[in-house]
């Protein structure tokens, strides 16, 4: 899975035997009107209706994987468990270390599993709306330099919600683009939040994708399933009644 026309290129040139693809835009996102964020959750109706069509049902076990490290992937873990789904799993490494363990591959496109129903109901406790960030323990995954302020390539302002700390998704691997120990992960989080992370820890990123890859982090780590401000970022900072924290040049 990935995201753009590049995304389901790569996809058809190769991926894993029974793979399909799935779409950041198109199928992990609702319609964005921008106020909303630039990757808006889609409806819980629409997450089961996806997800039904998708093959997910009762018994299922899905794997998900990119060719970005799990950053696109996460987002899709975390829906599934959102949605209280728990027979997920993250391929560690994503296609590339697939391929460099000599793992078979095919190419074209594969048709989703027959749809099923899928019966979920959304865990609003994972989900923190834009009223309910301010006071909350918050982590940026963003680039150290987008987090400061010092330049935003996406978004029309920059800088990052008061009182927020920074661990930038990237972090979570190494130099192979895989997961580090579970032990490194749980001092790494802690070091960057200050506290040990708890189930109130709420992350977030521009639009609510990479966010997703440091809560699978907190996870893998040992700790407390911590929540998503979806929104993001890319929400913040479009409501002009909100403050926005600038470092600035260090």
């Amino acid at each position: 899975m990935c995201s753009s026309d590049l995304g389901r290129r790569n996809y058809r040139h190769g991926h894993i035997p029974g793979a399909v693809y799935i779409d950041l835009a198109d199928d992990l996102s609702q319609i964005s009107t921008l106020s909303q964020g630039r990757h808006p959750l889609p409806e819980p109706s629409t997450l089961s209706q996806r997800f039904g069509a998708w093959g997910i049902g009762a018994g299922a076990q899905v794997t998900v994987y990119d060719d970005c490290s799990g950053m696109i992937a996460a987002r899709l873990w975390w829906m599934l468990r959102y949605m209280q789904f728990d027979d997920v799993t993250l391929l560690d490494g994503g296609w590339q270390a697939w391929v460099d363990a000599g793992g078979p591959t095919e190419h074209g496109e594969n048709e989703h599993a027959p749809a099923v129903q899928f019966h979920g109901e959304p865990c609003r406790d994972r989900l923190v709306s834009i009223d309910a960030v301010e006071g909350a323990r918050l982590l940026d995954a963003r680039d150290p330099r987008r987090y400061a302020g010092l330049e935003e390539p996406i978004d029309p302002v920059a800088g990052h919600i008061p009182g927020a700390r920074n661990h930038c998704w990237q972090e979570n691997l190494d130099a192979n683009g895989c997961l580090l120990s579970a032990q490194t992960l749980k001092s790494r989080l802690a070091a960057a939040l200050g506290a040990p992370p708890d189930g109130h820890t709420t992350h977030y990123c521009g639009s609510g994708v990479s966010a997703c890859h440091n809560i699978f982090a907190q996870v893998f780590a040992g700790l407390p399933e911590p929540r998503l401000y979806c929104g993001s970022w890319s929400e913040w900072c479009r409501d002009r009644e909100r403050q926005v924290m600038i470092i600035g040049n260090p």
